[in-house]
């Protein structure tokens, strides 16, 4: 499941990229199109980290049951979609009240990086 959330992001990252390029950027303000940027940029990377956990996790020669591995994706995908879509839905729909859930995407992005963190180093024990 975890690889399908990746691919969804970063499926979700590049046509909300080509969105904001071809149809948002005469409307938006300058500000808002560095918002946009910011959030698909975001959204690009940790697609693709959740992706290559996903991958680990699905690959069959070396399963890895580390639970904070498995529980630092969750958290990627949560805090991906917290940061990026509500940039994504507050300047696409003018609802700037949405911004005030972007920091605690940010924040969910942060305590994914420290689980994988953690991964890394129970992964590094058990070899």
């Amino acid at each position: 499941m975890i690889l399908i959330w990746g691919a969804f992001l970063g499926l979700i990252s590049v046509a909300f990229g080509a969105y904001a390029e071809h149809g948002l950027r005469g409307v938006v303000t300058e500000e808002n199109f560095r918002f946009l940027m910011t959030a698909v940029r975001y959204n690009q990377v940790h697609s693709v980290v959740v992706t290559v956990i996903g991958l680990t996790l699905v690959w069959e020669r070396t399963p890895i049951d580390i639970p904070a591995l498995r529980w630092s994706a969750i958290l990627f995908v949560i805090g991906t979609m917290l940061f990026s879509f509500s940039i994504y839905l507050a300047v696409t729909f003018d609802i700037p009240n949405l911004l005030n859930v972007t920091p605690v995407g940010g924040v969910t992005i942060m305590l994914a990086w420290l689980l994988l963190l953690l991964a890394g180093i129970l992964a590094r024990k058990n070899l």
